[in-house]
């Protein structure tokens, strides 16, 4: 399962609302190749499901992932931090053995 915590969901109801995206619009996590650390995530709005979507609520936000970024993404948070380093969306992972300085890319 992917969980999301309550100050990622406050500012993903506020981007939605903010950008005026449509009833039915749920937040798409993903993995790609790349980044320093060799894996990075993808975070987008979408409202459409692909075959072999994994499809999870939590807190009342819809979050969608593929069936082969979800083998990297069991037991992930999304979280949502707004401190010194930064502010944006990230991913406490349990799975990662290794991420970048930024939190962008990961490694198992």
């Amino acid at each position: 399962m992917i969980t999301v915590s309550e100050n990622a969901k406050q500012h993903a109801l506020n981007l939605m609302k903010n950008e005026n995206r449509p009833e039915g619009t749920f937040i798409r996590v993903g993995v790609e190749g790349g980044g320093c650390s060799g894996l990075s995530y993808k975070l987008e709005f979408d409202t459409e499901k692909r075959d072999g979507d994994q499809v999870f609520e939590d807190k009342g936000i819809k979050i969608t992932v593929d069936k082969k970024s979800f083998l990297y993404l069991i037991g992930t948070e999304l979280d949502y931090t707004g401190g010194l380093n930064g502010k944006g969306f990230v991913f406490n992972n349990p799975n990662a053995s290794r991420t970048c300085g930024c939190g962008e890319s990961f490694s198992v």
